[in-house]
């Protein structure tokens, strides 16, 4: 629940919250104004029960629902190309010495180092 936070306007009990700038046209605003002021509200009360009532419709729109589910198994596409990407770069935890092409280069390597010195002691 909101609890008065000493300037007049309610926010949420331990939690933090985002400050959000709306413009409105003016007759927009005085219809807000007189509804907050005749319900007891502030003009942010009554925006804060606006988004959550379109939050909660929002929820049981099966259209959203299905893109929300399409956008869900992009990110998870994308996480395992990275993941993949990864594992190949440096190698994995779960890919045994056995399996992995190409050997990981040691940390304590320099990357300067590499190709400077190695080039002229092999000559």
């Amino acid at each position: 629940m909101s609890t008065e936070d000493g300037t007049g306007s309610k926010s949420q009990e331990k939690g933090s919250v985002k400050t959000l700038a709306i413009r409105l046209e003016p007759a927009l605003h005085a219809q807000l104004s007189l509804i907050a002021q005749l319900r007891g509200n502030t003009i942010t009360d009554e925006i804060r029960s606006a988004v959550e009532a379109h939050i909660a419709s929002a929820k049981t729109a099966p259209e959203l629902a299905s893109q929300a589910e399409s956008v869900l198994d992009t990110i998870e596409r994308d996480a395992a190309a990275r993941r993949d990407a990864i594992s190949t770069l440096f190698g994995s935890a779960e890919t045994s010495d056995e399996t992995t092409a190409a050997p990981t280069p040691s940390p304590s390597r320099s990357r300067g180092k590499r190709s400077g010195s190695e080039d002229s002691s092999d000559s």
